[in-house]
Parts: structure tokens; C-alpha cells; sequence
């Protein structure tokens, strides 16, 4: 959550660029994103050349040498944001104008990189010097506010409050799922370094750039001293779609800063015939939009014959099952109404997911999870395709903390499920005799199917009464009345002070 002294600094740059003339909000944030994207290569630049210097490998920096812009040649230490923001405004401007952002156009070696793709119409639209030296003064004080905070999430939160700034956010479904609840599923899935992995609605790729980290984190010499693993990692393993340019190019930027070279992002309805993916991916992490506009007649047949539905939420369902490879997994979000609804299309999905594949874990999360954008109760669904069934036990938690309030200011507090949730995930064959009036526990294939496919953590919980004793009613009504003339006692010693 951004609060304090840093949301105020971005409510003070989004005033600088309205009154320099740039008011749609798209415009703005496509701005911002540029220029963070411009600050954050070089400081990722020069952390990876300190990395490589402990590790003592060889390390070339972007900004080496001499760089080619057009016809011309110029030092690259002059696309440094820490060099050009220090110069006068009109020369700052030419800077930007002439050099970096073409140098930043055209980073990617490779023409048909989801970068270039995306950055190919990028338009620098600042209209004066000013203004841009006004932005470059006032995100310097904003990347100063957030390195006090020391928090590995505070540039997510910045997006998120960002794009909250739209007005059609809500209805496009476009609210960045909280980065502590992303790195909770991938923790529970445990990506591999040899897994391909998809999320079809990405938008800002955080999915992706957390399970990228999370590989780093956990496979780092797996994955960065083997030829074939690295070479994976930075060209095969990332694949995400979405139908929004302005999120697959900052989705792209994203990927890019945290060390992924050409991920595979895409612009595509991923739930139309425009989407032929079918058996390719072993893991799939999402949070699909719950609402939004929905072209029934774009919607690709084979999905609606599994559940024939206007609802995306259903629909993604279908769409991760027919993805996914057999013997793939699927980690996603969902509204709390896919659990429980009674519809045929509802009821469709949860035979297919119980039944046809192994449903092995809901989590759900209290409805504060997404304030204060949306207040709707979601869970987290994991599932493995194998097209023949091999549901035998679900596995149930009930997650009543996150590690924040669960209001709209959504302050850290110390309560958090999380990392339990991942420990008992990750060991449920010790959860078999937990009992079900504890916040987690397994519950066999056969009382689910028999509960028509229920999958609503309260059907199976089991609620212990404590017993108390009250006093006899004769006490209680002495007490009332010993009460009673207390009362009237004080009325009557008022009414004499008159």
C-alpha cells in the first residue's frame, strides 16, 4: 500500500504532469513507466556489474563504450540517468529526446522480442524541457522514499497506485494482485528449472518476474551455471498474454529490469480461437479478471464446451486445463462464487477439475486481501492435469491473516497465515489427522462430490461449541431489578439538585 510521504510525492508528480499539459491517465503512466524503466537500467546496471565483480565473472555494461543511435555514436555514460539528470533542462530534454529514448527502443538485440514489440510505438510525449526536468527532480525524490522503506515490494505497490488512477481500472479488471500473495503461490508450487510456465492474463508480468526471483533465489547455480538451463530461463520459460499494450509494455520493461532477456509476452485474448495453445505449458500461476467485457462470440468453442458460460472466471478455468501439459500444474486466483455457485457452468468446472484432473488444495482468503480496490472474497486454487482423474483428498485452509489489516489502509500487522499455508501445503500428508475444526484439513474425493461438488471451506468445517452456564433466571431477574432501583435512586437524587 502506498501511504504517507511517498503516495503524497505521486499525487505531486501526477499534478506536474497535468499542469504541463499531459492529463489522460494512460499517457501518464506510460510516461512514468518509461522514465522508471530509464533510472531503474542503470541501477540495475551497475548492481549487476557489483554482482559480477564478487563473483568474479566478466560483465560488459550496456552503457560501455560507445553506443550507436541512427548514423551517430555517442558515449554511452551520457544515457546514464545519473549523468544527464544533473543537466540543464534544455539539454536534458535533447538528451532524452535524441539518445536515450531511442537507445531504450531499440535495447533488445532481437527485433522479435516481446520487448521491441511492445516498445516499437513507444512515443516520448513530454512537450517541454520543463516539464521533464520538474518529473526527473520529483522521481528522484520518489526513489529516495522508497529505498527508506525497504520494502522488496514498494515498485509494484507504486504501479498499483498508479493504476488506480484510472478510472476504468475496475472495470477492466486491471488491480495488481498483491506481490505477497503472488510469491505465497509460488512458493507452493515450487517452480522447477526446467518448467514452462504461462500466466494468460499477466499484465504487469508479476507472476512472472516473482517466479523468475524465486528461481534465482532457490535454483541459482541450477539454473545460471548450466548452458541450457540459463538458456531456458531467459528465452523459453516465460510466456504471458493479455489485451492491454500499455500492460504488456510495461509487463515487458518489468521482465526485462529483473534480468529476464526475451520472455514470450504477447497481445492476445487468450480466451478466443486467437489462442491455440494447447498441452505446452507444466505450470500456470494467474489471477484472471473476474469481470469485464466478455464477446461471447469470440469465446473459443472447445471452452464452452466444458462450461458454457458468459463468466471469465469459469471460462479461464477451462482455458488453464486445455493449456497445461498432462501431469502440469495450475496455481490460480478465484472469486469465492466459483466455489460454491450452483449454475450448471459452475457446477461444469468443478466436476471437470475434481473428476477429469486432481484438485489437491483451496486456500481461502479473507475479502480484505485486494482492498482497497475490490473487497470480494477470493481463494486460491491448486490443481495438476492428468485428464483421468486422481482426486483422492482436498486439502482446506481457511487463511484469516495476510500480515496486513484487512481494511481499506491495509497496514502490516503481525497475524499471517502465509508462511503456515505454504509449510502444510507443502507437507499435507501430515494434515490427514488434523480435525476439521482446525483451520486446515483434508477432506476425501466422495463427501465433496457428494456435496455437489462443493468447494466452500465452511461445508466441511466442523464448528466447536463451548459450553456456558448462566445463572438461574430467578438471579438474573434480581439482578435487573436490584439494577433497576439503582437506576431509579439516581433519577430521583438528580430531580432534587434542580
Amino acid at each position: 500500500m502506498i501511504t504517507g510521504e511517498l503516495k503524497n510525492k505521486i499525487d505531486g508528480l501526477w499534478d506536474i504532469f497535468a499542469a504541463g499539459g499531459l492529463v489522460n491517465p494512460l499517457d501518464v503512466i506510460e510516461q512514468i513507466t518509461y522514465l522508471m524503466f530509464i533510472r531503474d537500467l542503470d541501477d540495475t546496471d551497475n548492481l549487476r556489474a557489483r554482482e559480477s565483480a564478487m563473483l568474479g565473472l566478466p560483465y560488459t555494461s550496456i552503457f560501455a563504450g560507445e553506443v550507436q543511435i541512427g548514423e551517430r555514436k555517442i558515449p554511452g555514460q551520457q544515457l546514464k540517468w545519473s549523468v544527464f539528470h544533473d543537466f540543464p533542462a534544455g539539454k536534458m530534454y535533447n538528451v532524452m529526446q535524441e539518445w536515450v529514448f531511442p537507445f531504450i527502443k531499440g535495447l533488445h538485440g532481437d527485433k522479435n522480442s516481446a520487448y521491441s514489440k511492445y516498445m516499437d510505438d513507444a512515443i516520448f510525449k513530454l512537450p517541454t524541457p520543463l516539464l521533464l526536468s520538474k518529473v526527473v527532480d520529483c522521481l528522484d525524490d520518489i526513489y529516495s522514499q522508497m529505498a527508506q522503506l525497504h520494502d522488496s515490494d514498494i515498485r509494484g505497490d507504486v504501479y498499483e497506485y498508479l493504476l488506480s488512477k484510472i478510472s476504468q481500472s475496475g472495470r477492466n479488471g486491471q488491480f495488481r494482485t498483491p506481490r505477497h500473495i503472488i510469491r505465497m503461490m509460488v512458493e507452493m508450487m515450487e517452480p522447477k528449472p526446467d518448467d514452462v510456465i504461462c500466466d494468460p492474463a499477466c499484465g504487469t508480468s508479476g507472476f512472472l518476474v516473482v517466479t523468475g526471483d524465486y528461481l534465482k533465489e532457490t535454483q541459482r547455480e541450477a539454473i545460471f551455471f548450466d548452458r541450457n538451463n540459463k538458456d531456458h530461463y531467459m528465452n523459453h520459460m516465460f510466456h504471458g498474454y493479455d489485451m492491454d499494450r500499455t500492460m504488456l509494455r510495461i509487463g515487458a520493461m518489468n521482465m526485462m529490469t529483473h534480468g529476464i532477456e526475451n520472455p514470450f509476452i504477447e497481445y492476445r485474448d487468450s480466451l478466443s480461437d486467437q489462442n491455440g495453445d494447447r498441452n505446452q505449458y507444466s505450470l500456470i500461476l494467474a489471477n484472471p479478471p473476474f469481470k469485464g467485457s466478455l464477446d461471447a462470440d469470440t469465446v473459443s468453442a472447445d471452452l464452452l464446451k466444458v462450461c458454457k458460460t458468459k463468466k471469465t472466471e469459469l471460462l479461464f478455468l477451462a482455458l488453464f486445463l486445455r493449456m497445461l501439459k498432462t501431469g502440469g500444474r495450475c496455481a490460480c486466483i478465484v472469486p469465492d462464487g466459483v466455489l460454491f455457485g450452483s449454475s450448471t457452468a459452475h457446477k461444469a468446472i468443478r466436476r471437470e477439475i475434481i473428476e477429469g484432473n486432481r484438485l489437491e488444495a483451496v486456500v481461502s482468503m479473507p475479502s480484505g486481501v485486494f482492498k482497497p480496490y475490490a473487497g470480494v472474497s477470493t481463494a486460491v486454487l491448486v490443481f495438476t492435469k492428468t485428464g483421468h482423474g486422481g482426486t483422492d483428498r482436498v486439502w482446506f485452509y481457511d487463511m484469516k491473516a495476510d500480515g496486513f489489516s484487512l481494511d481499506d489502509k491495509r497496514t502490516p500487522v503481525a497475524e499471517n497465515d502465509i508462511p503456515d499455508i505454504v509449510r502444510r501445503f507443502r507437507n499435507r500428508a501430515q494434515e490427514a489427522d488434523r480435525p476439521r475444526t482446525a483451520q486446515s484439513f483434508l477432506v476425501p474425493v466422495e463427501e465433496i462430490v457428494a456435496n455437489g461438488y462443493d468447494l466452500s471451506v465452511n461445508k466441511y468445517r466442523q464448528t466447536e461449541y463451548v459450553p456456558v452456564e448462566y445463572p438461574p433466571t430467578g438471579e438474573i431477574l434480581d439482578q435487573l431489578e436490584a439494577l433497576e432501583q439503582e437506576v431509579a435512586a439516581g433519577l430521583r437524587e438528580l430531580r432534587g439538585m434542580l
